[in-house]
């Protein structure tokens, strides 16, 4: 981060400090930043650079200004409930807003700190910056969830490099969370061709799209594109505020890059007739399925899949379950080995995500059509687990730390690869697996490991407890919700 943007964002946010003596969290803040910055920005563009808004007056940044008192906290209000109505960008920011600071003098102070920048004035790249700083600073804030919604952006930038998004294409991410895969797809596209005046506008009005089923975390994706420039002229909004799983969205793209949400169940929540609110496990059951699971990991895999165009390309963080899960996970891994072209998995450390824990993965594939024979030839596995301990502070993940698997992944051209493990070179990280060997494995099990753990042999390289407890608990989350669906099976069949 630059230090004009780090200064901005320490200053924007020590004020939260404040605020958290009325009780509000991290996210509550920088929600109600989102609404005060896009209020500011749309109206310095109305004023300085002379741009049409769809904003009325009777709700922009300037009706804000000299108020003060209960006068102000009414006008704010009015504006969060009036702004939410309808439909298009500037509804998505602030659709079912609600004003959570409860001291109206807390509320000018902070309209004035607001008020005191020229955010116009700020480079685009500035701005994207301050507002990536606030999303981290919210992620890292375990207690409240956010991290589930942010992928660590050195992960982000090493995916979109291997898979070097083009001009014209169409980038689409059905759990987009804060928008990091959709921002890392315009920057890299951005910073890498010469665009054309259509290039451009193709690329901040109709390249990219996204869903995201939480109203907060939909609000702050949107804002994020639109400090980079993306939607600004009003229309539609590249995000979509819904549950992608429930229905195929009637449109294909090019390139698909995700991280759905972990160790979720696929569920419908209802009210029972003594008003009792329940949440109950469903399978997820469509057409352009292969197969009917209540396992939300495994419907993500299928509905990419199902969105792509035909030689579309998908990256998709998983989780290891997704990998060795029988049942289903047995029928999806040789589905897709056998339909696409699955050729490129890399194994990822713990400690990199908000979420501890989590053992995660990103599969490449790419969709084909209908053949005779098997389109997955050979699966190139790189593993950035065995012996690589990472934290979230102390030694955090760096894009550099994925030089070596971007070199290897070659993506010049990904069919002239050389691998770094043999016989010789048994430490090599590395490795091809050949199709057949691979549905030749127990219930067709990707999750392949051939390193020697040394924290296995030295117990002074085990993980720090919490990560050990963290680990085990999803361990035992992902053994209960299987057993839950052996239950559901077996009393389907009484």
């Amino acid at each position: 981060m630059t230090e004009q943007a780090s200064t901005i964002v320490t200053r924007v946010w020590n004020y939260c400090n404040v605020l958290r003596d009325d009780g509000m969290s991290y996210g509550d803040y920088l929600e109600q930043l989102t609404y005060l910055l896009f209020l500011k920005m749309d109206y310095e563009n109305v004023i300085q650079l002379g741009k049409a808004t769809s904003i009325p007056e009777t709700y922009n940044w300037a009706s804000l200004r000299d108020l003060s008192g209960d006068d102000l906290e009414n006008q704010y209000r009015q504006i969060l409930t009036n702004l939410g109505q309808g439909s298009g960008l500037i509804p998505v920011i602030f659709r079912k807003a609600q004003n959570k600071i409860q001291d109206p003098a807390k509320l000018e102070r902070l309209v004035d700190l607001i008020d005191g920048e020229t955010w116009i004035g700020l480079d685009i790249d500035i701005k994207g910056e301050i507002y990536e700083g606030l999303l981290e600073k919210n992620a890292q804030d375990t207690k409240s969830g956010a991290g589930q919604y942010f992928t660590p952006r050195p992960l982000i930038k090493a995916i979109v490099d291997v898979m070097r998004p083009t001009p014209g294409q169409t980038i689409c991410d059905p759990a987009c969370g804060t928008g990091g895969f959709l921002l890392g797809a315009h920057d890299y596209i951005a910073n890498n061709n010469p665009l054309d005046r259509d290039q451009w506008q193709h690329l901040n009005h109709d390249a990219l799209s996204g869903w995201e089923i939480v109203d907060n975390t939909a609000r702050l994706c949107v804002m994020n594109l639109y400090l980079r420039g993306i939607g600004v002229n009003g229309g539609s909004s590249p995000i979509h505020v819904a549950d992608s799983l429930a229905a195929h969205p009637g449109k294909y793209f090019d390139m698909v890059l995700t991280n759905p949400p972990f160790g979720k169940k696929s569920s419908v929540t209802f009210v029972t007739e003594s008003g009792e609110i329940r949440r109950e496990t469903q399978n997820i059951v469509r057409d352009d399925f292969w197969v009917s699971t209540s396992n939300k990991q495994l419907n993500f895999v299928q509905h990419v899949r199902s969105i792509l165009e035909q030689n579309g390309r998908a990256a998709v963080v998983v989780p290891d379950n997704v990998l060795f899960e029988g049942g289903a996970g047995e029928v999806l891994r040789r589905r897709l080995l056998n339909e696409c072209d699955v050729h490129t998995l890399i194994r990822l450390p713990t400690g990199i995500f908000y979420a501890q824990g989590v053992k995660a993965n990103v599969l490449f594939f790419d969709r084909k059509p209908a053949s005779e024979t098997p389109w997955t030839k050979q699966l190139w596995i790189y593993d950035f687990r065995t012996n690589i301990n990472l934290t979230l502070k102390t030694n955090t993940l760096k894009r550099e730390d994925l030089d070596e698997f971007v070199q290897c992944y070659n993506p010049e051209n990904r069919h002239e690869r050389n691998a770094t493990w043999s016989t010789e070179n048994p430490e090599g990280r590395w490795r091809v697996f050949d199709y057949d060997e691979l549905v030749a494995r127990d219930k067709a099990n990707l999750d392949i490991t051939w390193l020697r753990d040394d924290s296995l042999e030295n117990s002074d390289n085990l993980p720090d407890p919490d990560v050990l407890a963290r680990e085990i608990m999803e361990e035992l989350k992902v053994a209960l919700e299987q057993f839950s669906s052996i239950v559901e099976e077996l009393d389907k069949g009484e």
